[in-house]
């Protein structure tokens, strides 16, 4: 990893009505050494991040100026200063409008990978911690978080610019409680969501269960869970799932055979991408619910093996119990008795 370009700015809006306050640092090119680190704290919440939405720029580009700025940057029609300094005066601006308060740290990075270009933009939450100074006298301060992303967005530059252009090249992090704030980071990032993920994921699992299904019955469990290890691979590195590379995973000796059957019996994208919630494909390799104060989750595999299911009393029962589950049941009625 490679950071190109790094600078920060600090926003806060403490009083409704009233201008907010911004102060900028310098650009840093290549400024290395625990930038990189902080950097790669926040791809790795990034990309761990659930329920992220997939999308590009809007076309309203008076409304939604950052993809032109970034454009002109990226083909050196303006210095990375230049950008920086119109991103964060309008971050300024969009934060004079809001009514509720606001405090924290804008980063933007321009990162050079192996293959590919990406620029970052994200917000960076504080924590607090205690210290004694120099007067050995307790001291409350704040310390940038390492544990919580909500507002963040990556423009894979590429996707977007390169010779076979992406139409969702954007991916965005907008988490729950992030207020007015979330909203106002979303238009300063000119993102417009073009995916629906909750559909892919159906997708995608249809199209698994199916194949899984039509394959021989001694396999079925091996597609599953091959389905769902590669989607979670893909989900650990923040990449989509390519239908393709899926279609290699699952069958080595036939890389072709699961493409060619989820074209015919699924509605796949022309991209040949899908955007699956990895929470929900865990379905594919475990069962599980709860409800009037029972909770229960077990391997898809254990079915008619550790697990039976009675359709016709609607009676479940379960087999070589768990060591833990077994003492505790064990425990639980010798005290009763």
């Amino acid at each position: 990893m490679a950071i190109k370009y790094l600078r920060t700015a600090y926003a806060s809006q403490l009083q409704p009505g009233q201008p907010a306050s911004l102060r900028s640092g310098a650009p840093l090119k290549e400024p290395g050494g625990d930038y990189e680190a902080l950097h790669k704290q926040m791809k790795r919440l990034f990309n761990s991040k659930p329920g992220k939405k997939y999308g590009r720029f809007s076309d309203d580009i008076g409304e939604c100026p950052f993809g032109g700025w970034l454009k002109d940057y990226v083909e050196e029609k303006q210095s990375f200063e230049s950008l920086t300094d119109r991103l964060f005066g309008q971050w300024q601006e969009l934060l004079n409008g809001t009514q509720e308060e606001h405090q924290g740290h804008l980063m933007i990075v321009h990162e050079a990978l192996a293959d590919s270009e990406v620029v970052y933009l994200l917000i960076l939450e504080s924590d607090s911690a205690l210290r004694l100074d120099a007067q050995q006298q307790l001291d409350a301060t704040d310390i940038l978080s390492l544990s919580r992303l909500n507002l963040a967005v990556r423009i894979e530059l590429n996707d977007w610019l390169g010779d076979n252009q992406g139409e969702n090249f954007l991916t965005l992090i907008h988490g729950r409680g992030t207020g007015d704030a979330g909203e106002l980071f979303i238009k300063l990032c000119g993102f417009t969501n073009q995916i629906d993920v909750e559909k892919e994921t159906l997708t995608f699992l249809d199209a698994v269960e199916a194949f899984a299904k039509n394959s021989e019955p001694q396999d079925a469990g091996k597609v599953r869970n091959r389905a769902y290890e590669f989607c979670k691979e893909q989900h650990a590195l923040g990449e989509p799932v390519a239908i393709d590379a899926l279609s290699e995973f699952l069958d080595e000796a036939q890389p072709e055979r699961f493409k060619e059957f989820a074209s015919q019996s699924a509605e796949l994208p022309e991209s040949g991408v899908l955007h699956p919630d990895h929470r929900k494909v865990k379905k594919l390799v475990r069962i599980a619910g709860s409800g009037g104060g029972m909770s229960l989750s077990f391997s898809s595999d254990l079915v008619n093996q550790a697990v039976y299911y009675d359709r016709d009393t609607d009676a479940l029962t379960i087999t070589r119990l768990p060591k833990a589950l077994r003492e505790q049941l064990q425990t639980y009625l010798e005290g009763r008795e």
